[in-house]
Order: C-alpha cells, then structure tokens, then sequence
C-alpha cells in the first residue's frame, strides 16, 4: 500500500493537477461558446419534433469542444507514446464523422465505415486483444485471426454505447463523464497511471462542456460528441490489457456502461417483439419512463447519474476482487438490471396490452350504439 502513494504521489502534485485538471476544464468553458456559434453557422442543429424533449433549434457538434480541450491538453502536457498518437489519430476520424453526421445526416453505413476505420488506426498502434484467459478453466484462447474482429466489433459496440442514450440535457456526457471517472480509478488501482492521467483529462474536458449542456442545455454534444466519447471509453479499455487478458478486463466497462448497455438492448428487443423495425425511434427509453412519474427534467438526469454511478462502484469493486468470484457479481448485477428494465416496462410495454384492449372496448361500444341507432 506505501508503495502504491509513493507511485502516485508525482501523478498529483500541483503542478499536474493544474496541468491535467484545470487546463482542459478551461479549455472546455472556453471553447464551447465558440463551438456553438460554429455550429449555427454551418447548420449543425437539432430541431424539435414529437419524440424530442426539447422544444427549440439546439446547436450539436458540442463534441467538438470536449475533442479539443482533450487533444489539446493531451499534446501539450503528455509525451506522446504511439499509444497516444494512435488514439488522438482515430479519435480525429471518429470526430470529423461525428461532425459531419451532426451537419449532413450520415447514413448509418457510413457512420460505420468511419467507425472501422477509425477502429483499425487503433489496432495499428497496438490496441489489440490477442488471447483470452477463460474463468474456471486452466489455459488461454489464442484469438489468432479473429484478434482484430474481435478488437473492433468491441470498439464500435462501446462507441454506440453512448450514441444511443443522448436523449436528455446532459445525460450522455454526464454517464460518460461517471465511466470514464470509473475507468480512471480502475486503472490507478492496477497501477495504469498513464491510462488514468488520460480519463482524468478527458473527465475534466466533459466537466467544461457540461457547463453547457446540463439542463437547460444551450448546446448539445451531437455525434459528434456521443461517437468521440464512447470510442475513447472504448480504447481506454483495452488500452491497459496486456495480450493476454482475462474475459474480466473485457468486460468491466461493460458494467460501467450498464445503464446504456441494457437501455440499447431492450429497446432493440421491444422493437422486435411489437414487429417494428430496430431503428423505429420510440419514446420508451429509461428517461422517457421516468419523465413519465412526473420527475422533472434534472430529478430524471440525477437519478440516471446515480445509477451509473452505483454500477461505477460495483465494476471499482469487482476490479479490486479479481477472483472468480467477479463473474458471479457481474452476472447478478446484469440480471438485476434486466429485471428492473423489465418491471419498468422499458424491455416490454406492459401498457401496450392494456391500450389495446380499451380500443377493442371502445371499437365495440361504437359498432354497438351503431347498431342501436340503426334500430
């Protein structure tokens, strides 16, 4: 434990608190003002409609700021490793996608095929997940060809994690914001402190433009934002792992993302039982059912954050554990949540059902007074 301070201790003094907190924090109250006016001036905005909380013209490519305030501490107070290099490369690529998305409407092929090459310029500079130790068993799986599949489809699973939760004010930057705290402090446990200076920067580059983008939000993060932020939460993860790595490292960020995780999940799976297609918008996501107990705007975007955060100290906990025991707590936690999204009705809509039968009653009464006229 003393040589776990004295290892930290260089990582905090003042100087790399105002270095690696306070710059990127300012950067990200500076630069989204200027950010909003551009995105006014190109047409990067979001007009209201029926499924949409809010009710005027919002400026998007908020992501943009954060990006900035991220890569420009990044260059000037970290060296840059070929790690670095390779995430702020495809962190530009995911950005200048996510932008384009925010201006012109990106078909989602498109926004795919930016996301796998933005993906394979990390697998170039050395993300990548080789083998695979299983739980409960001796031995490791040797990934060999399915290697960088594998390290892509995760960071595209992760990048849309949070590209599908964007629904309220500051909810998706303030659940990234929580993940990529979590993320940090997982990794200073295990002595990553590299990995934990780059989520303390960006934490503090999302806290600036938070600024903005808490209710009542004056800009919103767009694609942009939700694409760049679950794509370096995404690196971030496997960033640490050596090239063999335990199933658990895999998937703790995804007890980090549980919230979004299991909101995207059931939403695609409600789709598929009520016969509709998966990118059919609804208004059945978790913050569209606590809007519906009457929680204000804010109550619904605090309750969201304590939910991540409790999972945030769950995946802290299991990450201190390490022990078979881990996958037991993950697999509760999981199941727990669905039940939860289920009992809400955000899986299932269980007033689908009772809707239909009042029609049915009504249709009846009609054809019945119909028919008494007819007499």
């Amino acid at each position: 434990m003393q040589d776990f301070f004295q290892n930290l201790l260089p990582y905090f003094t003042l100087v790399s608190l105002v270095k690696r907190l306070i710059l990127p924090l300012a950067l990200g109250l500076v630069l989204t003002p200027l950010v909003k006016k551009f995105a006014f001036f190109v047409g990067a905005v979001d007009k209201p409609n029926q499924r949409k909380v809010h009710t005027k013209i919002m400026p998007r490519m908020g992501g943009i700021a954060i990006y900035l305030a991220f890569a420009i501490t990044l260059i000037l107070t970290e060296v840059l490793t070929p790690k670095l290099i390779g995430l702020l490369l495809g962190s530009s690529v995911i950005i200048l996608v996510g932008g384009l998305d925010d201006t012109l409407d990106l078909s989602p092929k498109i926004k795919i095929f930016g996301q796998m090459f933005a993906a394979l310029i990390l697998v170039g500079y050395g993300y990548q997940v080789t083998y695979l130790r299983l739980p409960f068993v001796a031995g490791v799986i040797d990934l060999g060809y399915w290697s960088i599949p594998f390290t892509v489809f995760w960071l595209i699973g992760v990048t849309n994690a949070i590209n599908l939760i964007d629904g309220l004010d500051g909810l998706a930057a303030g659940t990234s914001g929580i993940a990529i705290l979590t993320m940090g402090v997982i990794a200073m446990g295990q002595g990553l402190y590299p990995i934990a200076i780059v989520c303390m920067i960006l934490f503090a580059s999302i806290l600036g433009f938070l600024r903005y983008n808490f209710n009542p939000a004056s800009i919103f993060m767009g694609d942009s934002g939700s694409l760049f932020l679950g794509f370096v939460l995404g690196a971030i993860s496997i960033a640490g792992l050596t090239k063999i790595t335990t199933l658990l490292s895999v998937f703790l960020p995804i007890v980090v993302l549980g919230v979004p995780i299991v909101d995207t999940l059931s939403a695609i799976l409600r789709r598929k039982l009520a016969g509709k297609p998966i990118s059919v918008a609804d208004k059945k996501h978790l913050h569209h059912r606590l809007l519906e107990l009457n929680l204000s705007h804010r109550q619904v975007v605090l309750v969201i954050y304590a939910m991540d955060a409790t999972l945030g100290i769950i995946a802290i906990g299991i990450s201190l554990i390490r022990s078979s025991y881990s996958y037991l707590i993950i697999v509760l936690t999981f199941v727990l949540v669905a039940f939860a999204a289920y009992k809400f009705g955000i899986i299932v809509d269980h007033n689908q059902g009772v809707e239909h039968t009042e029609i049915i009653e009504e249709q009846t009464l009609t054809d019945a007074h119909k028919a008494d006229e007819s007499l």
